[in-house]
């Protein structure tokens, strides 16, 4: 019995299971998100029967550290191996898209442009891994992941062996029997030809929408893989080039040395294929393009009674070949048959979680299978189940759950800078729940998202909640009081707390230049942060009234005149009486009038006992002549 794993459990304390997306021959396979670096993975859990096995879980190992070197634009990475709850897990990258398998499902027969497109990307990732002796043995559409824009990576190179490895088991066969070569079907060796063989046969189903070789079991198909030509594609489908048919049944030689012996040689194969049909006008192909000739064709003949006959004759000896197939087959076909004609009420598990309805399905003697489904249920539940619960069914029969893979995802669109109602809108139209929480914001609008979590281009699930961040505008902060301060002062503790300042100066007589007289807005209001503060400041007056000093003293009239911003210059005159000495007799300019701060003006003073100066006369009596 393999045990789940249940959504929301942490492997390996870094990667949380999100859902199971599907199983495989050795493993289940998780979506997981690594918590360490925010991405989805995909987490391929190896079943517990295998991981009991020692020599399974080495080459399980090796072939994990083989695959994490494989980094390739067509290949899926591999980014970590490790083990837990008693097995072992590899966590890969996880692709969104359809499998080539649901691609030719949906689509086929393909265009062969088309086909020679998706066939080229897996000869690349095939070529990518040979070159570094990886062979992948299981090449088919169900491991080829292809995206919206055509690209297809190559998975479950992590379950590949390296083709040097010491470990490969004698007559071990591997693989899907549809995809096999020849010699893997029989156990032989296999080498990158067995390789490029299952990707002949991908092309043949891109260009048919069929498989080459199909049959009742894997024991019948591994037989015709063996030992039966394939029908050429274009009995199949009209109008497929006889270059490419050629290119295909040459991937599908019986004999490995006929094949392509490497990628190269098929994808240059291919690419002239591709050429030709330009020549020929294929309107999916873009012009003519001239190339060098093909080798000849080497036409389909239908086989003649002595080629049939060779062919059962060498059949009967590879049914001894592969004898492992057929009791494996008969065992299988036993256990089924011991089991078919008992039947039991199946069990109703609809609304269990996965783990407990496979426990009960199985203890019920039922086998299980699983799909998954995007559902509002919580992930991991069961939302349906085929057959029905209560209904009756063969014991052994299997038993088709449908999981939850949890609500549909959409991608959270950019919001910031828009209204919170128009951003609201965008987002409930998407599934998702808003929710709003007010913010201040030096830069956003009032009422304008600022940002929201999840960050726009993210996914979420529908019906999660989105968080809105809406400016609630610029934070309010209270006005200190700076009037009567220094303009300086002031300055630096309005700036302190977020405002800027501006000034406005102001004559004033009555208050030092430089003094804040008045403020806008007012101490203690509230205003925003970032906002202007202006200041009214004193400046000095450009003109001043000049003192009267006429009639005071010399000292009393300097004192008073510097007293007012101005500088002094003294001259003397002389005066008749003691009572006017050191007297301000006259001043310039004049008293009460305007002068400029810092001018000049002149006070005459009064001194006595100054020598009188004698005027100079000139003699008026006219100068009598000599005789």
């Amino acid at each position: 019995m393999t045990q789940r794993i249940e959504p929301g459990t942490l492997v390996d304390e870094r990667y949380r299971v999100l859902y199971r997306v599907g199983s495989g021959g050795m493993a289940d396979v998780y979506c997981a998100e690594d918590i360490q670096l925010g991405r989805r993975i995909a987490l391929k859990v190896l079943y517990q029967r295998f991981a009991e096995d020692a020599e399974f879980v080495e080459r399980f190992r090796r072939e994990a550290s083989s695959a994490a070197g494989l980094q390739h634009p067509n290949v899926v990475s591999v980014y970590d191996r490790g083990a837990f709850d008693g097995t072992y897990y590899i966590a890969m990258e996880y692709l969104e898209g359809r499998s080539l398998k649901q691609v030719i499902i949906d689509e086929a027969p393909l265009d062969q442009a088309r086909a020679i497109d998706l066939t080229d990307q897996i000869l690349r990732a095939a070529r990518f891994a040979h070159k570094r002796g990886i062979i992948h043995r299981d090449l088919k559409p169900q491991n080829v992941i292809v995206d919206e824009e055509g690209r297809a990576k190559v998975t479950d190179f992590g379950i590949a062996r390296a083709g040097a490895s010491d470990m490969t088991e004698t007559g071990s066969i591997m693989g899907t029997a549809q995809y096999l070569s020849p010699e893997q079907a029989q156990g032989h060796a296999v080498g990158p030809t067995s390789d490029l063989y299952a990707i002949g046969i991908i092309l043949y189903e891109l260009l048919t929408g069929r498989l080459p070789f199909e049959g009742e079991s894997a024991v019948s198909i591994a037989l015709k893989q063996v030992s039966e030509p394939p029908l050429p594609p274009s009995q199949i489908v009209a109008g497929i080039s006889p270059e490419l048919e050629y290119v295909n049944l040459t991937a599908l030689a019986k004999d490995p040395a006929a094949r392509y012996q490497d990628a190269d040689q098929f994808m240059a194969a291919l690419e002239q294929a591709r050429l030709n049909l330009a020549r020929a006008g294929d309107p999916n192909t873009q012009g003519y393009v001239a190339v060098a000739p093909m080798a000849p064709l080497v036409p389909y003949e239908p086989e003649s009674a002595e080629e049939i006959a060779a062919r059962k004759r060498k059949r009967l000896i590879i049914i001894g070949a592969i004898a492992a197939f057929l009791l494996l087959a008969g065992v299988a076909f036993a256990a089924f048959s011991a089991n078919k004609n008992t039947q039991v009420v199946v069990p109703d598990v609809v609304g269990a979680t996965q783990a407990s309805a496979q426990r009960a399905l199985e203890n019920a003697g039922f086998s299980t299978d699983t799909t998954s489904q995007t559902s509002k249920q919580p992930a991991g539940n069961v939302i349906g189940q085929n057959p029905d619960g209560g209904t009756q069914a063969d014991k052994g029969a299997t038993v088709t759950l449908t999981i939850s893979s949890g609500p549909a995802q959409a991608t959270v669109p950019p919001v910031s800078g828009e209204g919170r109602n128009a951003a609201t809108s965008e987002l409930e139209k998407l599934g998702f729940v808003v929710r709003q929480v007010m913010r201040t914001d030096q830069t956003v609008a009032l009422n304008h998202v600022i940002s929201s979590s999840p960050d726009a281009g993210a996914k979420a699930d529908v019906g999660s909640t989105v968080t809105l961040y809406v400016s609630s505008g610029v934070a309010q902060v209270t006005v200190p009081a700076v009037v009567n301060q220094n303009i300086d002062d002031a300055r630096s503790q309005l700036q302190a707390v977020g405002f800027v300042v501006a000034t406005v100066q102001q004559t004033t007589q009555t208050q030092d230049p430089g003094t804040v007289l008045a403020q806008s807005p007012t101490a203690t209001t509230k205003a925003g942060k970032g906002s202007t503060v202006t200041l009214t400041v004193a400046k000095a007056p450009t003109s001043v009234a000049v003192p009267d000093v006429v009639g005071r003293s010399e000292g009393t009239a300097t004192n008073t005149l510097e007293g007012a911003g101005f500088t002094v210059n003294v001259t003397t005159e002389d005066v008749d009486t003691q009572k006017q000495d050191g007297i301000v007799q006259s001043q310039t300019p004049g008293g009460g009038g305007k002068a400029k701060p810092g001018s000049s003006v002149t006070i005459v003073v009064g001194k006595t006992g100054q020598v009188p100066t004698t005027p100079t006369t000139t003699p008026t009596t006219p100068t009598t002549p000599g005789p």
